[in-house]
C-alpha cells in the first residue's frame, strides 16, 4: 500500500466532484475455479484499490460524502479459516492503513443501504463486472442485476475516471518497476527460443519471471509465431526456422500496476531481408509515434499518423500504391492495420474499461469512428500530462482478410494483391512501449528493452 494519506486525499478529491450521497466502493471476492474451495487467483478491484489499497477479499468501502466519513465493511476470519490459511491483518489494522475512520461488519451493509434509499439519498456505484458482486447488489440495492449497469451513477464514472487517468508520481514509480519485470520476461523471452521449442515453453518462462518477482501476469499471454491473429492466447505451435515470434506481455508488479510490451524477433538468429523490411518500416512508425506525443495532442492524430507513416512503407517495397493519405482516409491501410494505436495502461492492462471503453478513451464530444481497423482505437480524445498509454502499431498479413478484400475488390487502387499474396505466410509484426505524457513531452518507461534490429538480433546469437 501506499502511505494513508495518498488514500485519504483521494477520497478527498473524489467527495469533491462527486457532491453528495453515498458511494459504494465494491471489493472483489473469490472465484471459484471448478469447486468452490479451488479458487482462481485474487486479484482485487482495481478502483477499490485506487481509493482503500485494501488488498484482501470481501470488503467493501462506502463513502459518506454529506456526513464526511468513510466506512469499511469487512470482517475479521475465523481461527478455522486461519489454521488453512495463517494469520492475515485485522480490518482494524487495513481500515487504519487506508486512512479509514470507521468499521462496520460486512453483513450490516444491506442494511445501511436500505436505509439509506428509504430516506431518499444517492447511492452513486460503478458498473460491476463480477457476478458475485452483481448478485450482492442486486439484494442491497433492489435493483435487478441485469438493471444495474443502466443505474450506473454516471457522475462517479466520470469523477473516477478524471481522477485516475492523471498519474501521480508514485504510481509511475510502480508502473516503470513494472516494465523493468517485463524487460527481463521479454528478454528472456528472446534469448530462449530456438527452432524445435514450443511456444508454451517460451510462455512459462515469462511467467515464471512475472511471478518469481514478486507480482503476476497483467493478462494473458500473447507467444505466437501466428502474430497476424492479434490476441492470439494458443501456445501449442513449435517454433520453426523461417518464422517470427510475436510476443505481446506484460507483467503487473505486487502493486498491481501493469506493464503491456510487445516484441517481435525471429526464430532464427537473424531477420530475413522480407522480415527486416516489415519490421523497420513498423518500428519507425512507432518511434515518429512517440516523439509526437505531447499534451493537447488527440491520440486519434498520432493513430493517423502511424498507419500513414506504414503505409508509405509499404508503398516503398510495393505492396500499396497510389495516393496514401487518400488510402488511409478510405481505410486501405486497415489491411494491415487493423486495429488502433493503443489504450491508457496503469492498474488495468487497459486501464479503466470496466467503466466503459469510449468513456476513458474518447469523452464528452469526441466520436469514435465507424470504419475498419479505426473503430478499433480504443484512446482518441486529447492528450493531458500525467497520462500513460502505450504505442503500439503493427502490421499483419491475414489470409482470410486478404482472400474477403481481393475477392470484394476493396481498395485496388491502392492494393497490390498480386505481391501481398507473396506474404500470406509472413504472421505480423507489432513494437510496443508504454509512454507517460510529461508537460515537456513524453518518457518512456522502464529501462531500455531491445527494439532495433541490431538489439533483438544480439539477443538471440546469446
Amino acid at each position: 500500500m501506499f502511505g494513508k494519506e495518498t488514500y485519504i486525499q483521494r477520497r478527498n478529491i473524489l467527495k469533491e466532484k462527486v457532491g453528495s450521497g453515498l458511494v459504494l466502493l465494491m471489493g472483489n471476492d473469490y472465484s471459484p475455479m471448478n469447486y468452490e474451495d479451488n479458487i482462481y487467483n485474487f486479484r482485487q478491484d482495481s478502483t477499490f484499490l485506487y481509493y482503500a489499497g485494501i488488498d484482501v477479499a470481501h470488503v467493501a468501502v462506502i463513502i459518506d460524502i454529506d456526513a464526511n466519513k468513510t466506512i469499511l465493511f469487512g470482517k475479521d476470519l475465523s481461527v478455522e479459516y486461519i489454521v488453512w490459511m495463517g494469520i492475515q491483518p485485522t480490518m482494524s489494522e487495513l481500515a487504519d492503513k487506508s486512512g479509514i475512520e470507521k468499521l462496520q461488519d460486512y453483513n450490516n451493509i444491506s442494511t445501511f443501504l436500505k436505509n439509506a434509499k428509504s430516506k431518499g439519498r444517492d447511492v452513486h456505484f460503478l458498473p460491476p463486472y463480477r457476478a458475485e458482486n452483481k448478485l450482492k447488489m442486486e439484494e442491497w440495492l433492489d435493483i435487478r442485476a441485469k438493471d444495474l449497469k443502466k443505474n450506473t451513477s454516471k457522475k462517479l464514472i466520470q469523477a473516477v475516471i478524471v481522477q485516475r487517468s492523471i498519474k501521480s508520481a508514485e504510481e509511475v514509480i510502480e508502473m516503470e518497476h513494472a516494465v523493468a519485470i517485463t524487460k527481463e520476461m521479454h528478454v528472456a523471452a528472446m534469448q530462449a527460443a530456438r527452432e524445435g521449442r514450443k511456444e508454451h515453453d517460451l510462455a512459462g518462462i515469462v511467467q515464471g519471471i512475472a511471478k518469481g518477482c514478486g507480482g503476476d501476469l497483467a493478462y494473458p499471454i500473447i507467444m505466437t509465431v501466428n502474430g497476424q491473429t492479434l490476441h492470439n492466447h494458443y501456445h501449442g505451435n513449435t517454433l520453426k526456422e523461417g518464422q517470427l515470434v510475436l510476443g505481446d506481455f506484460g507483467a503487473e508488479n505486487g502493486m498491481h500496476y501493469a506493464g503491456d510490451i510487445t516484441r517481435t524477433f525471429p526464430v532464427a538468429k537473424k531477420f530475413t531481408q522480407k522480415q527486416r523490411e516489415i519490421y523497420q518500416i513498423v518500428l519507425d512508425a512507432e518511434e515518429a509515434a512517440i516523439q509526437a506525443l505531447k499534451p493537447s495532442v488527440a491520440y486519434k492524430t498520432i493513430h493517423l499518423q502511424a498507419a500513414r507513416d506504414m503505409a508509405e512503407g509499404l508503398k516503398s517495397i510495393g505492396l500499396m500504391k497510389g495516393n496514401i493519405d487518400e488510402a488511409v482516409e478510405e481505410g486501405a491501410h486497415a489491411l494491415f492495420f487493423p486495429h488502433g494505436l493503443g489504450h491508457m495502461i496503469g492498474l488495468d492492462v487497459h486501464d479503466m474499461e470496466d467503466l466503459g471503453e469510449d468513456l476513458v478513451g474518447y469523452g464528452e464530444g469526441v466520436k469514435r469512428s465507424k470504419q475498419f481497423g479505426l473503430k478499433s482505437l480504443r484512446l482518441g480524445k486529447e492528450l493531458e500530462e500525467g497520462n500513460v498509454l502505450t504505442v503500439e502499431p503493427g502490421i499483419y498479413f491475414i489470409p482470410e482478410l486478404i482472400d474477403q478484400w481481393q475477392a470484394d475488390g476493396k481498395y485496388v487502387d491502392f492494393l497490390n494483391y498480386d505481391k501481398i499474396n507473396s506474404y500470406r505466410d509472413f504472421g505480423g509484426v507489432r513494437i510496443e512501449d508504454n509512454i507517460l505524457v510529461t508537460n515537456y513531452g513524453h518518457q518512456v518507461l522502464g529501462p531500455k528493452i531491445p527494439k532495433t534490429i541490431e538489439e533483438v538480433e544480439a539477443e538471440r546469437i546469446r
